[in-house]
C-alpha cells in the first residue's frame, strides 16, 4: 500500500492560501503567488505542466499518485477540479455534510477523514494517495494518517492568511529532500512516528 503524502505549496511564513480565500477567491487575495512555481519558463497550456527542470519532474511526481482526499472547501473553491483532478484517479472528499449524490462518477463524498483515506489507499492500490485541503490535513494528522509532507516552498512572505500548521500543532519530521526548482524550493519529509 502506498504513503499519503500531502502536496501544498506555501509561502515562507507558513501561508498555503491568502486572506478572504473563499468559493471566488480560491487562493484568497494574493494567494495566486503560491501557484507561480508551475508558471515558471514555460508551461504546456493542456495540462498546466511546466515543461522542462525540477518543476517538471516534481509535477509528473505527484500526477503518479492514484487517488486524491481533500476538504470540501478546497475542492469547491478549486471549482471541483472540473470533476478529474488528474487522469481520473478517484477523489475522496471530507465532508460534514455530504451531497446526496456526486455530479462526478470519480469524485465520493466521506463524512470522516480516516475513512477517506483508508477507501483512496485502497483505491491506489500500490500507489501513493495525495492530500491537498488544510482541514483535511490537520483531521488526518491528528489521526496519525499522514506519511509524507510535499512542500513548494515559494519565496514569498503573504502576511496573513490560511496556514497549513496552526498554533499548538506539533509533530517531528525527516527531510528526506530539498531540490531548487524555478521560483521555489521543493521539500519533501517524512513524519517521524
Amino acid at each position: 500500500m502506498g504513503s499519503l503524502i500531502v502536496s501544498m505549496s506555501m509561502s515562507l511564513d507558513g501561508f498555503v492560501a491568502g486572506a478572504n480565500a473563499g468559493p471566488d477567491n480560491g487562493l484568497g487575495d494574493g494567494g495566486e503567488v503560491l501557484h507561480s512555481w508551475l508558471n515558471a519558463g514555460n508551461i504546456d497550456p493542456t495540462s498546466y505542466r511546466p515543461e522542462r527542470g525540477v518543476n517538471a519532474r516534481i509535477f509528473d511526481e505527484m500526477l503518479t499518485t492514484g487517488a486524491v482526499v481533500v476538504d470540501r472547501h478546497t475542492f469547491e473553491w478549486a471549482d471541483e477540479w472540473g470533476g478529474d483532478h488528474h487522469d481520473g484517479v478517484p477523489v475522496f472528499v471530507v465532508t460534514r455534510t455530504p451531497p446526496a449524490v456526486s455530479a462526478y462518477e470519480i469524485v465520493s463524498y466521506v463524512d470522516d477523514p480516516v475513512t477517506a483515506i483508508d477507501r483512496a489507499k485502497a483505491a491506489a492500490g500500490e500507489r501513493d494517495v495525495m492530500m491537498h485541503g488544510v482541514g483535511a490535513v490537520r483531521d488526518a494528522m491528528r489521526a496519525g494518517a499522514v506519511d509524507e509532507f510535499s512542500i513548494a516552498l515559494v519565496p514569498v512572505l503573504l502576511g496573513r492568511g490560511r496556514r497549513l500548521f496552526d498554533e499548538g500543532d506539533t509533530a517531528a519530521f525527516e527531510l528526506t529532500r530539498a531540490e531548487q526548482g524555478e521560483g521555489v524550493l521543493h521539500l519533501r519529509y517524512r513524519v517521524r512516528r
